[in-house]
């Protein structure tokens, strides 16, 4: 009869061992040298810490007033192009390539994003870059949590100086398998979790942007809005609730096929970091022409919710 206790005890530790394994593993998200997104504090500790490249991706009057000591200057549209009458497009790989270089970015580098949290578009100009960045090659991304504006809240260290990069050629490899074409998304309806990733209103078709050409939706989307993954402090909402959100919509399956997009590839970048990098949700991808390409085609299947 003990031997017979023991055994179960094991079996009941194991079943909870794989319960561990599959539900809280992924939490973790993938294999990377440095988290996802990072504290002030932690950041403040290691600014002279081998490896790391700080990137501030503010105007450059707002990097000029106060920045980081050692943070790059490389404003948001640096990182984006406007091609094929879309807004938001990923540079060319030679010119992404030559940023990074002008940068001393090589793919080990660990990169932090520095950024403005002050609106919505502006928290999601940082998971754009990182994104980018994710799709150049660099695996070790970070966030800084809270944005510039909590570092200064905190009153941690400030230089007014242009910090000069340590140059260096860069020779990576594009992870083109994140960025969708037109045709892949819509290919992937009823098939893939599609994300819609603005605002309900935009998602129900109760208000569009000028640059998109209709309201509503692609058939099939659900909505998971960017703009909910901070807190009102600007603060990356806990892990935990940011699973819960993620499972509620997209489910807990963390090997489904996930294609977000949002209006013209900034906000579809917010769940994408964070359902890949932050939760570990393996197969996620980004369509960066978004409803500004999308809407232009009379045969996406479009829809928005009226009421009567």
């Amino acid at each position: 009869m003990k031997n017979r206790a023991n055994a179960k005890r094991i079996i009941i530790r194991m079943f909870y061992a794989v319960l561990v394994l599959l539900f809280l593993g992924p939490l973790s998200g993938l294999a990377r040298d440095i988290a996802p997104v990072v504290s002030g504090e932690w950041l403040e500790k290691n600014l002279s810490a081998p490896g790391l490249v700080i990137v501030d991706i503010r105007k450059v009057e707002s990097y000029k007033a106060g920045h980081v000591p050692g943070s790059l200057s490389a404003f948001y549209g640096s990182w984006v192009a406007k091609k094929n009458n879309n807004t938001n497009e990923l540079l060319e790989p030679d010119d992404l390539f030559d940023l990074l270089s002008s940068l001393g970015i090589t793919p080990t580098s660990k990169v932090v994003i520095v950024g403005s949290v002050a609106s919505a578009p502006e928290q999601c100009f940082r998971t754009r870059v990182a994104w980018t960045l994710i799709y150049g090659g660099v695996k070790n991304v970070a966030l800084l949590d809270g944005g510039m504006e909590k570092w200064l809240k905190d009153k941690r260290q400030v230089a007014t100086d242009f910090s000069k990069a340590k140059e260096s050629e860069y020779e990576g490899q594009l992870e083109k398998g994140i960025n969708l074409s037109k045709e892949q998304i819509l290919a992937g309806l009823g098939k893939a979790v599609v994300v819609d990733t603005r605002p309900p209103d935009f998602f129900f078709g109760v208000a569009k942007v000028p640059n998109v050409a209709k309201p509503g939706h692609l058939k099939t989307a659900v909505c998971l809005p960017s703009p909910w993954l901070l807190d009102g402090e600007g603060m990356m909402k806990k892990t935990e609730e940011l699973a819960a959100m993620a499972a509620g919509v997209v489910g807990p399956d963390h090997a489904k096929e996930i294609m977000s997009y949002c209006n013209t590839g900034v906000f579809a970048s917010g769940w994408w970091y964070v359902l890949r990098e932050v939760l570990g949700y393996r197969n996620v991808k980004l369509h960066d022409g978004s409803m500004e390409e999308l809407a232009r085609d009379p045969n996406a299947p479009i829809v928005k919710y009226t009421w009567k």
